[in-house]
């Protein structure tokens, strides 16, 4: 990036280091921590509205809905989160490239299942093979996002679902007595008082999920610790034996404090957030958090 590091050999310290830094490969790291942070900014409110869909269908007074809701919350969280990346992306890529080999090509004779093999149409390729580099990239991270969301969706609706079960009943005895309707009791009492009791939970969720983004490398998406890996274990040519070709442990190292770093500024955000959810709440959950935070 630098004019004075045409050659490597001749630097030395800071320079050395701010041009080692700055090669190619080393801007691809620096672009995938913002894929990560974006990622973060996508899936959590994703999964929020995952989570809050679920939790006020396994609330439901209609059986079918009710049961569907508690069988999501179930079903995905207990099944390993390596394990449901794993299936879930497959069998979504399949299913679609199905649909589309369906409609695209109703003339195709045999079946798309040849022996372990998945075959469809080139039509029906999602992407297409013809698309450019960055289609890829687009749908490869829309499907990671997907995949985060219904799996910490499926948490955070457990915690909403306890969280609305928190809310003390006589309030809402209280509201029906003043005429309110169901709507109004769901819209004006409960969420807004559910929040109080759900936070600590959906905070804990939001550790986790931060911590789960290097699972991205199961979805085929370059994460910084795909790149840390590679740009530890081996460096570009013109820096191969300077001053040694190993350098994971500073890579990792960098990525340790940059989750820490990150944690613990999401501890001061939702400590602040907490104390205002719990300004004003008359619960017992409110004063509790309101007079801790």
């Amino acid at each position: 990036m630098f004019a004075f590091c045409t050659d490597p050999e001749t630097l030395s310290g800071l320079s050395w280091l701010s041009c080692y830094l700055t090669t190619g490969k080393h801007l691809s790291i620096y672009v995938s921590v913002g894929t990560v942070l974006l990622l973060l900014a996508i899936t959590a409110p994703a999964a929020l509205l995952f989570g809050f869909g679920g939790a006020v269908a396994a609330r439901s007074p209609l059986p079918p809905l009710a049961w569907a809701g508690r069988g999501y919350i179930a079903i995905v969280r207990g099944v390993p989160d390596i394990a449901f990346f794993l299936f879930f992306v497959i069998a979504l890529d399949q299913f679609l490239e199905w649909l589309r080999h369906e409609w695209k090509c109703p003339d195709w004779e045999g079946s798309v299942w040849q022996g372990s093999d998945f075959v469809v149409c080139a039509e029906a390729k999602l992407p297409l093979s013809t698309a450019a580099g960055w289609v890829h990239d687009v749908y490869g991270f829309a499907v990671a996002v997907l995949t985060f969301a219904i799996v910490f969706g499926a948490f955070a609706a457990n915690v909403l679902y306890g969280a609305m079960r928190a809310v003390p009943r006589a309030q809402l005895e209280t509201a029906e007595a003043y005429g309110m309707t169901r709507r109004q009791i769901f819209r004006r009492i409960l969420v807004p008082q559910m929040w109080v009791y759900a936070l600590p939970g959906l905070s804990n969720l939001w550790m986790v999920l931060v911590k789960a983004t290097p699972l991205l490398f199961l979805l085929g998406v370059e994460d910084i610790v795909y790149w840390a890996r590679e740009l530890g274990g081996a460096k570009t040519p013109r820096f191969t034996d300077y001053p040694h070709p190993d350098w994971r442990v500073w890579y990792f190292g960098a990525l340790l404090v940059f989750y820490l770093a990150f944690t613990r500024l999401s501890e001061v955000v939702l400590a602040r957030l907490t104390r205002r959810l719990a300004r004003g709440q008359a619960t017992l959950g409110g004063a509790a958090q309101g007079g801790s935070a």
